[in-house]
């Protein structure tokens, strides 16, 4: 486990300016997620008869923050933030170190600024099973969060057979942007390549209303592809990607719904009639100065979001990822007098005669 030592050391290590910044994104987070407080209504669903949901907060949740190539400080704050807005009374946090045994120290000040209890460090699939199933230092949690490679994806899959939760079955990262003739070229490229940087099993697919518009955007690519930083990892995530223009614009918002994208960056003159018809993504990003960079980073919306077309089912990581619901009745004697005859007619027809006399009891 992280010691104290180790995070006034990283608090050094951290400049003023990424501090403000982190700060920043945290206030973004806090206020979009902090909207989505769940109110509690009572409901009369007939005379007598008062139902309601309260939500509660899961008590134990473990976070897991990629490191490998790019340490994640982001994602901390994705993660943390609505745990700790939701009231989750324990939250531990897992993330590989690098080579010298080092946590990387803007992980390690988001982590404390938004509130983490304990930091492992642990990578991996080791990470998962240490969550899911404890150890002697790290404690078992009922529900993990947090992005990562195909093979901890699988390792989430996995232990959600046994007993433990997981936000979904989240993978490599995926773009997939709609772009017609009134798209920035240059826009369009950056946000593609953006998403190849993640690394070599992500996907970047450019949807477009014309060969023309495809052809700019090629080309604009290979003019940036050429100074990136990440330029070797983007290369080869662009292997695996692919552009296709579609005649209508019916066909571009199926074939979207269809792929069901991670990130849906629609750059179009238009872009709120495609959103209307948009069913399965996990985030959209609407306009040319809507980049999907802002969502990763400050605008307020969670980055962690479903892939490989599991928007189809999934929501991203939002407040009630971090509650769950428990339902409360109470019913007065009208109330049964009500609705007790309906109960015990259809318990007699499932021929369940014993709930058909915890009724009858009462009635008499």
């Amino acid at each position: 486990m992280i010691t104290d030592d180790e995070i006034r050391e990283a608090n050094l290590l951290v400049s003023d300016q990424l501090k403000d910044a982190i700060y920043a994104a945290k206030a973004n987070i806090e206020k979009f997620h902090a909207a989505q407080r769940f109110e509690e209504i009572k409901v009369q669903t007939s005379p007598g008869v008062i139902c309601w949901q309260k939500a509660v907060a899961i008590e134990k949740v473990g976070l897991y923050i990629p490191g490998g190539s790019a340490p994640l400080f982001s994602t901390v704050l994705m993660l943390a933030v609505p745990a700790m807005l939701a009231g989750c009374k324990e939250i531990i946090l897992c993330t590989p170190p690098d080579k010298k045994g080092k946590i990387h120290p803007a992980i390690l000040f988001a982590a404390t600024v938004a509130g983490v209890d304990k930091i492992y460090k642990i990578g991996g699939v080791q990470a998962i099973g240490a969550m899911a199933y404890g150890t002697q230092t790290v404690p078992k949690v009922y529900k993990i969060f947090g992005p990562g490679n195909q093979y901890v994806t699988a390792a989430k899959q996995l232990v959600s057979l046994h007993g433990t939760a997981i936000d979904m079955p989240a993978g490599p990262s995926e773009v997939l942007v709609i772009a017609d003739e009134t798209a920035n070229p240059q826009f369009v490229a950056a946000d593609l390549l953006s998403q190849a940087e993640h690394g070599g099993d992500s996907q970047s697919v450019l949807v477009a209303t014309s060969q023309q518009v495809l052809d700019n955007v090629a080309k604009a690519i290979e003019e940036q592809l050429a100074v990136l930083p990440r330029m070797e990892i983007a290369k080869k995530a662009l292997k695996g990607s692919f552009m296709i223009s579609f005649p209508s614009k019916e066909e571009i918002i199926e074939f979207t719904n269809y792929y069901a994208p991670e990130h849906l960056i629609i750059q179009t003159k238009d872009y709120y009639t495609y959103a209307e018809h948009i069913v399965n993504a996990g985030s959209v990003f609407l306009g040319a100065f809507t980049p999907e960079s802002a969502g990763d980073y400050a605008s307020g919306t969670n980055h962690t979001l479903p892939t490989n077309g599991t928007a189809r089912a999934y929501s991203g990581v939002n407040l009630d990822s971090y509650v769950k619901k428990i339902t409360f009745q109470e019913i007065t004697q009208e109330g049964l007098n009500h609705i007790g005859p309906t109960i015990e007619l259809m318990a007699q027809e499932e021929q369940l005669g014993a709930h058909k006399h915890a009724v009858t009891i009462r009635l008499k």
